[in-house]
């Protein structure tokens, strides 16, 4: 875990990141990587290299197996301290906070540099590789597919997502972002569903969402994984997150995937709420979001 690795990084000398970052491109072509390769990847002495293995792992920060040959990779603390690093270069992160959520394929900590803000680790494929694999069309045109590349390419296609849409469509503001981590505004607000509405809240609060969705869709991405924990509800409206699985709206699928997003949306409000959204026809709301033409859910009701 990455609050783990933040002790750490104190103790790390540029040449154990030299190291890291070396196994680091080493996995672009194969899980292990072998020792041999690691002082032409680091540029550092076979003498150091073998120094700064046994310091490294010793931390945590890599794995060794011995097959044919003996190899090395990093774990996922060791990718989350070059991505920690980065960011701490760059003047982006000065203290490192709580865990905000953690998750199956994310972790969020509190983080502080001007001000707190949120940092965003992604996981996708460190668990559920195969799984992942099937889902993101980004794991389709390779030879070799590690860990690594699904995690950077979720956390690439979220921040390019938050750059797109913010400030139009209410999501976090993007701040940085390196590798497999986002760094970001932290939203002071409840997410909802854990959110219990008053009977007058419940109409505007999926409007909101509806209306939030259909600016991104006009902005050019499709959520395409909306349900109640991406909506976050705080006195001054609503904030949708988590964009990793998002779709520009030139996609093939993206009219398909907006329909599901709202329906999920809607549905969840239907089970909570029946009594205020129980006829409400999704079908012409997600037509009306797509086409920009989308007020109230009162204009779809049977």
């Amino acid at each position: 875990m990455v609050e783990n690795v933040a002790p750490l990084m104190r103790e790390l000398e540029p040449e154990d990141f030299h190291l890291l970052s070396g196994i680091e491109q080493g996995m672009r072509f194969s899980e292990w990587v072998a020792r041999g390769k690691l002082p032409e990847f680091s540029r550092l002495s076979p003498e150091n290299v073998d120094y700064r293995l046994d310091r490294c792992e010793d931390r945590g920060l890599v794995e060794r197996k011995t097959i044919q040959y003996q190899g090395f990779k990093l774990t996922f603390e060791g990718y989350d301290a070059l991505a920690l690093h980065t960011l701490i270069e760059r003047g982006s992160v000065e203290e490192f906070g709580a865990p905000l959520g953690v998750g199956k394929e994310s972790d969020v900590y509190e983080v502080r540099s001007y001000k707190p803000l949120a940092l965003k680790y992604h996981r996708e494929g460190y668990t559920n590789f195969r799984e992942v694999m099937k889902e993101r069309d980004y794991t389709s045109d390779r030879d070799h597919v590690s860990w690594l590349y699904t995690a950077r390419k979720a956390a690439e296609r979220e921040y390019d997502a938050l750059e797109t849409l913010y400030p139009d469509v209410s999501v976090p503001r993007p701040v940085d972002q390196n590798r497999h981590a986002i760094l970001m505004e932290k939203i002071d607000a409840t997410e909802l569903s854990r959110t219990r509405l008053e009977p007058e809240q419940v109409v505007p609060i999926l409007d909101l969402i509806l209306v939030e969705l259909a600016t991104a869709y006009e902005g050019g991405y499709v959520h395409a994984d909306m349900s109640e924990y991406n909506v976050f509800v705080g006195a001054d409206g609503v904030t949708v997150f988590d964009w990793p699985q998002a779709v520009p709206t030139d996609h093939e699928n993206s009219r398909e995937l907006l329909a599901r997003d709202v329906e999920n949306i809607v549905g969840y409000f239907r089970r909570k709420y029946p009594k205020h959204v129980d006829d409400v026809t999704t079908d012409a709301v997600a037509a009306a979001v797509a086409d920009g033409t989308f007020e109230t859910v009162d204009d779809h009701r049977e």
